[in-house]
């Protein structure tokens, strides 16, 4: 039996169809859901679901009873007095679920980390993320932790802005390299080890795009993809800070993304330096913007 965390979020999503896709090596598929209704009605009809949020230790306990496998995600939460509380508050209830099961519960766990192990220091939550993965390591579960840099997925949210005004915004230098990886390359690697049970261990798997492009190479890709010129505009760590606030994200979080974002820029893990992983992330920036970000553009949505 596989739990699977976050079933209706982009990752959670894309690991969710691969296991659908087969079921015979599965044992089983359950889901822990806030909102059932958000599954698709294939998913409805061939999980079992579980109501609540896998930081409450009842419901994943109840999602775990007979589960040998689980995919981990801590979905991010803005509004959250703390980022490193935020963690503790899903981890430290897996970690229950673990060391009660013992030997006849769960074996493996999947999670989406990040890169920068060893590496990222005050990296907000980067750091809570690495974190997240010394805690669950350490109840001796067989676990792999896929760890990509940026997500090509962060640029939906500019989708808008990219249409009317040609124009999206980061905040990292405009001639450094930044790596990225796609939703759908973490989710396809993700049930690729949840349906292998014959792994041990604990490891890293980095999951790095093909691309080795700076954001003006980016703004070059999307302006290629679209027929349109699109430029990319450098905003600082405090515009970004202050964006995040008039959004709706505590202080808490803003500061601890400023803090990522500074590290990033400052310690370059997500950079030149990271090798591409064409097994665990196939998917060039190119691709992945005639695949999800054109259409994106051209409707309006993720915006």
């Amino acid at each position: 039996m596989i739990v699977v965390t976050t079933p209706t979020g982009q990752i959670g999503h894309e690991v969710l169809t691969r296991l659908l896709a087969a079921p015979e090596a599965t044992g089983g598929i359950r889901v822990i859901a806030r909102d059932p209704d958000r599954l698709s009605p294939q998913a409805r009809e061939h999980v079992e679901v579980v109501r609540g949020s896998h930081a409450d230790p009842a419901v994943l306990k109840e999602a775990c009873e007979g589960a040998d496998r689980v995919f981990w995600l801590v979905p991010p939460a803005p509004g959250a007095d703390s980022v490193e509380g935020h963690f503790r508050a899903f981890t430290d209830p897996l970690r229950e679920v673990i060391a009660d099961q013992g030997i006849k519960g769960i074996e493996r766990v999947v999670s989406v980390s990040t890169l920068g192990r060893g590496v990222a220091k005050n990296a907000g939550p980067i750091s809570a993320s690495l974190a997240m993965d010394e805690g669950i390591m350490a109840t001796g579960v067989h676990y792999r932790a896929l760890c990509p840099p940026a997500l090509m997925e962060n640029l939906l949210g500019q989708a808008e802005s990219i249409r009317t005004a040609g124009v999206f915004s980061l905040a990292a230098q405009e001639d450094r390299v930044l790596r990225t990886c796609s939703t759908r390359d973490l989710g396809a690697a993700a049930a690729r080890l949840l349906l292998d049970t014959s792994w041990t261990g604990q490891a890293d798997v980095p999951a790095v795009g093909p691309d080795d492009l700076a954001p003006e190479g980016m703004a070059r890709v999307v302006s290629e993809v679209l027929g349109r010129t699109v430029r990319v505009r450098r905003s600082t760590i405090a515009e970004y800070r202050a964006t995040l606030l008039r959004y709706g994200a505590s202080e808490a979080w803003a500061q601890s993304v400023a803090e990522m974002t500074e590290a990033l820029d400052a310690q370059g893990f997500y950079g030149a330096s990271a090798p591409s992983t064409p097994a665990t992330a196939p998917t060039s920036f190119r691709q992945w913007c005639v695949d999800v970000l054109r259409p994106a553009c051209l409707t309006g949505e993720g915006s």
